[in-house]
């Protein structure tokens, strides 16, 4: 892989911003941020045109793209395929989730998840399994044939998985997974969110001190904040969990966004998510979900009886919603897009910044917000 370096635009490296800079990348990996004239001879330079360089979007649930649903197509290839259909709206790392399905069909997006790991496929961050151990009273659009309780087995194969791929997340409810079965799920190293459930705010503090570390599109599917009652809601922003958000002001009120961005307690953070489903990057007006004909018409998609089922949203629109209608300063929403997400499942390291030691993953925005170019692991791949 070779060594490249671009300058030209303002590059922000998660945390502070670089003006008149250039970004070295070597071996699919950030070097340096450094001066246009030290960067060394013969490095090939890439002149951009202003605009800003920001890290690689991380989005953490992300369904289906480019056509292909996860839950219908359960291999590599179509895991390959929907990480690339992401690249153009700026997430160079994202989990393909795979919604609430059989046990046959759990399994086999785990091994493809496995293979995708294995074969090195671009932008391929791990998987997310939404279900099947949920709360039928707060299901959304997931099937409740579906939905169960964890047995040994599924915990197993949870188990067994993450050590195939660098990273496994897994939504369920705080009162159908035990915190002793939540507390195995962590000590294997998988990522424990709760989200579809209708647990009280001591259930879900119970979760969260056994090992659950996130919460899942918040707001959405789950017991919301009353003023006796908090709720899963209230025990997201009063606890320092990580939270997703989809950020598309249809699953959440703008003025609701705007009150959790600043209720939401710390370590943890808000970032976004898509949620997105197959259409996302296609003209698709309607898909199949577990046998079940979804309807994508102004800027939702929905079941027939109008649940929301997953989102029409892409990262870059996402991070436009959160800086023009909600207020957030850019910075701050690119690592709700980018950082904040990589930091959630354990990636800080390596993705959602652009300080050396890096992943060469980054995007070039225009002043209006529009992607201009990306590259992954230090190979453009749009624009």
């Amino acid at each position: 892989m070779s060594t490249l370096a671009i300058s030209g635009a303002a590059i922000f490296d998660g945390e502070t911003w670089h003006e008149g800079r250039a970004l070295l990348v070597d071996k699919g990996a950030v070097s340096a941020i450094l001066s246009p004239g030290a960067v060394p001879a013969g490095v090939p330079v890439t002149e951009l045109d202003g605009g800003m360089l920001v890290p690689g979007f991380v989005d953490l649930q992300v369904n289906g793209a480019g056509g292909v649903l996860l839950n219908e197509d359960r291999s590599a290839a179509g895991i390959a395929r929907l990480c690339a259909a992401n690249f153009r709206f700026g997430t160079t790392a994202l989990l393909p989730t795979l919604v609430t399905d059989t046990r046959q069909v759990t399994r086999e997006a785990l091994a493809a998840g496995a293979a995708a790991s294995a074969t090195g496929v671009k932008g391929f961050a791990g998987l997310h399994i939404e279900g099947p151990h949920l709360s039928v009273a707060r299901k959304g659009a997931h099937n409740p044939g579906y939905i169960r309780p964890m047995e040994e087995d599924d915990l197993a194969a949870l188990a067994e998985a993450r050590a195939r791929m660098p990273t496994l997340l897994t939504t369920v409810a705080a009162e159908t997974v035990a915190p002793g079965q939540i507390a195995r799920l962590a000590e294997a190293g998988v990522t424990v969110s709760l989200g579809h459930s209708d647990a009280d705010y001591a259930t879900a503090s119970q979760a969260f001190r056994a090992g659950a570390g996130m919460v899942t599109h918040l707001f959405n599917a789950m017991s919301q904040m009353g003023n006796r009652e908090p709720g899963l809601v209230g025990a997201a922003l009063d606890h320092g969990v990580w939270t997703g958000l989809i950020a598309d002001g249809i699953h959440v009120h703008p003025a609701a966004i705007g009150v959790a961005t600043r209720a939401k307690q710390g370590p943890g953070r808000i970032f976004l998510v898509t949620d997105a489903m197959s259409p996302m990057g296609t003209g698709m007006t309607e898909f199949v979900l577990n046998g079940r004909r979804i309807l994508r018409e102004n800027g939702a998609l929905r079941l027939p009886d109008g649940t929301l089922a997953g989102a029409d949203l892409t990262m870059i629109d996402a991070v436009r919603f959160m800086h023009r209608t909600i207020g957030l300063p850019l910075e701050e929403v690119f690592r709700m897009a980018a950082l904040y997400p990589a930091r959630a499942v354990g990636r800080g390291e390596s993705l959602g910044h652009l300080r050396p030691g890096a992943q060469g993953s980054m995007v070039h925005l225009s002043d209006a917000l529009t992607v201009e170019r990306v590259w992954v692991a230090g190979e453009r791949v749009i624009g």
